[in-house]
């Protein structure tokens, strides 16, 4: 029996991809899947959820500044690699697997202390702190993007939801479009900025749906369930606040306008739908990164977001639902570079490194 330790959390961007290769693990008979989390992270629901066991460890913020935090980050660090190690122990755990977040930095610590491989996943292009020092002595590296700057590093893609991995989008079209409101037999144009929606991606589409319609196209549109607009309830424009389907949302998808949150390129481009990348502009820039590769491809269009409104959608936009050629190349460059095997890809890396122990 092997006993696997996942580490991860805080945000959907680390739980999501832990639990799909958790849900693999667990289809192998005799083995321990436990996850490693802290109590205030996305994972203290969703793992218990999901019916595993979820192991506490304290979060420690790395400090930024000379603060007081700074001043007690050494032993509070400490501690927590010290909780990972009494896990550890008392589990009779054979390897780590993390995937970024608070609860991912003291793992790689007490696995490297207790002398047993770990394994890192980093789902960004910009790879975080914890995964840039875990890479250093890690026993492998996997990234879910070309040209992730992490040593080592090997391109095993995104472990994905199984509702997205055994996704029949041509099955499910039908279906899709009778869910919706919409006609399976005219093209959908599929808007979505995550569950709070994107201010941006919103105004603009309001701005502009009229065009769309009369381009020949339908237009989904996820708003988000912060969003104040105003559904204007015409055919061929369904408008939800959020979407509990989105496997049926993609299942209907011909185009799609979208931040470029790593989840998002990865399953977009696994299921081989062309899409136009907002990315979104706060942060470190990962989400530009997280969709160059696509965009190197020929499978996505880049559109900045500061400039993004109305008028870009109809000059940049509309004339590409007119180019069903054009759509067509895209959703082809999409196959080629999407994978639909990251979760157990990942796994063979784990294998590889359990063997090499």
């Amino acid at each position: 029996m092997t006993s696997y330790l996942l580490a991860g959390g805080g945000t959907a961007g680390h739980v999501n991809p832990l639990l799909a290769v958790a849900d693999l693990l667990r289809q192998r008979e005799g083995d321990d899947v436990l996850v490693l989390g802290t109590k205030e992270g996305l994972e203290s629901r969703l793992v218990p959820e999901r019916g595993y066991e979820l192991l506490i460890v304290d979060k420690v913020p790395f400090p930024r500044r000379p603060n007081r935090a700074a001043v007690v980050f050494p032993a509070a660090f400490q501690r927590a690699v010290a909780q990972v190690r009494a896990h550890i122990r008392r589990h009779d755990v054979d390897v780590v697997v993390g995937f970024g977040g608070y609860a991912s930095a003291p793992a790689y610590i007490a696995a490297r202390r207790e002398r047993i491989p770990f394994v890192v996943h980093e789902a960004n292009a910009k790879p975080g702190l914890a995964n840039v020092l875990g890479a250093r002595t890690a026993a492998a590296v996997g990234v879910a993007f070309d040209g992730t700057p992490l040593r080592r590093g090997e391109v095993v893609g995104m472990p994905l939801r199984r509702e997205v991995v055994e996704l029949d989008r041509a099955g499910l079209r039908a279906e899709a479009a009778e869910y919706f409101g919409l006609d399976a037999d005219r093209p959908v144009l599929l808007v979505f900025g995550g569950s709070l929606g994107a201010l941006r991606l919103n105004e603009a589409i309001a701005g502009s749906w009229g065009d769309v319609l009369a381009a020949g196209w339908q237009l989904l549109h996820a708003t988000g369930e912060r969003s104040d607009l105003v559904d204007p309830e015409v055919p061929g424009y369904t408008m939800r606040r959020y979407i509990d389907r989105m496997d049926l949302a993609f299942a209907l998808a011909d185009l799609i306008v979208s931040r470029a949150g790593s989840a998002t390129v990865s399953e977009v481009s696994a299921l081989g739908i062309p899409a136009v990348y907002v990315p979104y502009s706060v942060g470190n820039g990962e989400q530009r990164l997280n969709a160059a590769s696509a965009v190197a491809a020929g499978a996505a269009v880049l559109l900045d977001d500061a400039t993004f409104d109305a008028d870009v959608v109809r000059e940049r936009i509309i004339p590409l639902l007119g180019d069903r050629q054009r759509i067509e190349a895209m959703a082809a460059s999409a196959e080629r570079i999407g994978s639909r095997t990251g979760a157990e890809d990942l796994i063979a890396l784990v294998d590889r490194a359990l063997a090499e122990k």
